[in-house]
């Protein structure tokens, strides 16, 4: 049998730095990337008939490269990636099935069925009703989708490192991009607030969460399995490098969501590892935190001193804000009135922003995910949200090799706190957690 030929992974960073410098220099060539992905995505799916979880490989290929497509208007529609994903996998579990067990997320989709209907007949005439219904069930019907073909699907431990890769490589691209953005951080930072120009001109919000996920992804590499020592090195320059752009984009979710995995991993690793492992962890461990000293004070240095501000939640002056949740709060007790006065039904998906700003007069979004299910959805949210936190834990009882499974589910359970589920990363990273991972890749006795 002849060994395919696999690219040098320092090869791989370095595409994925040009496809960057491509498209900042040529705006409409990220256009061409975004069809390249899907075309030879779905090409690969189905040449090799999904044998080797190419639909995962692929879904988190775009998920990683979503923020990247947006801030440089390469998608094809405002849910191209969410599409993409579902469309991956969907054909994935048309070659190799799915697991019969999966029927708590097979519940939570039809659980979601009554509040479109109710959104449908509730929303204002003027309302565009498709765009409001699909703007905020995309997320959860996703979610619905990836859980249900990861559900017990079986995986290698070095499998999972390369759905790692693949969520990383684009992440490369989007931090290129955001150095040619705003090469000089400290020209374009006045104040606390979360920044656009730091941001690649995107929101911060998702920005910071895409980058919050690759400071765990280019940690765990390093710490888990990081081909070569050179790649270590790589991979080590690259969350110094990713770290930096997601504490300057000043919008601290994703950032402090990246911290709280890596901490998860940490605790798993040193429960399990031997004594030898435990003592490189700890060195490494050491390492990072004196990395992350060095890149907070360049930080600090380059922001004026703002970004300390910013987590100590002050503002320019060094005044304590009043609002700890950049006034969130007052939109998530809104939602939750909305439950409380609809607690079987809900008022319907979509509705719940006519619903804000005739209680509130405020346009503006919540994007917290759990009071928007329990406004729209009354108790069948309730009921949809135990699904979704307890079945993992269930899972994890007899799953203790999936080292990153607790990181995967904290990392949803916190993105849809601050950033609802405006991105596919929180859906797919979901699923993820539901894997069956076994660390050696045990010889096929016989063709489940």
């Amino acid at each position: 049998m002849q060994e395919k030929k696999v690219i040098p992974y320092s090869k791989l960073v370095v595409v994925h730095i040009l496809i960057g410098v491509v498209v900042f220099f040529i705006p409409v060539f990220s256009k061409l990337y975004a069809a390249i992905i899907a075309l030879f995505g779905f090409y690969m799916v189905i040449k090799n008939r999904n044998a080797n979880n190419e639909s995962l490989y692929f879904a988190g290929y775009i998920v990683g490269a979503e923020v990247f497509l947006r801030m440089t208007e390469g998608n094809f529609g405002e849910q191209y990636a969410k599409y993409v994903v579902m469309g991956s996998l969907i054909l994935g579990m048309f070659y190799r099935g799915f697991s019969k067990s999966a029927y708590p997320y097979w519940i939570f989709l039809l659980l979601l069925i009554p509040g479109v209907i109710l959104g449908t007949f509730s929303l204002n005439f003027d309302t565009n009703i498709r765009k409001a219904i699909t703007f905020n069930i995309i997320g959860p019907v996703c979610l619905a989708i990836s859980a249900i073909y990861c559900y017990r699907r079986r995986i290698t431990l070095s499998g999972l490192m390369n759905i790692v890769h693949a969520m990383a490589f684009p992440i490369v691209t989007t931090v290129t991009y955001l150095f040619l953005y705003t090469p000089s951080i400290k020209d374009v930072v006045t104040d606390t607030q979360s920044n656009f120009e730091t941001s690649g001109g995107f929101g911060p919000n998702q920005v910071s969460t895409i980058l919050g996920l690759g400071i765990f992804l280019f940690f765990a590499k390093v710490v888990v399995m990081s081909p070569g020592r050179k790649a270590r090195f790589v991979d080590i320059l690259l969350l110094v490098l990713v770290t930096f752009r997601g504490i300057v984009t000043f919008s601290r979710g994703g950032v402090i969501a990246g911290g709280i995995m890596i901490f998860l991993l940490l605790v798993v690793l040193m429960l399990f590892a031997n004594s030898r492992a435990k003592s490189k962890i700890i060195s490494f461990v050491v390492t990072s935190i004196v990395l992350l000293i060095g890149i907070w004070t360049y930080s600090s240095v380059q922001t004026g001193g703002l970004i300390d501000k910013r987590y100590a939640n002050q503002d320019a002056r060094g005044r304590v804000k009043e609002s700890k949740l950049t006034g969130r709060e007052k939109l998530i007790e809104a939602e939750l009135k909305m439950f409380l006065d609809n607690p079987i039904t809900g008022i319907g998906v979509g509705k719940n922003k006519e619903y804000r700003e005739e209680m509130t007069g405020i346009e503006a979004a919540s994007h917290n995910e759990i009071s928007r299910m329990l406004a729209e959805h009354g108790l069948l949210g309730v009921i949809c949200l135990l699904i979704l936190l307890i079945t993992p834990v269930v899972l994890y009882l007899d799953n203790r090799q999936h080292i990153f499974l607790l990181s995967f589910v904290v990392f949803w359970l916190l993105t849809i706190n601050h950033a609802a589920m405006r991105l596919a990363a929180p859906a797919f990273v979901y699923a993820l957690s539901l894997l069956k991972v076994s660390i050696v890749e045990k010889p096929a006795v016989h063709r489940e």
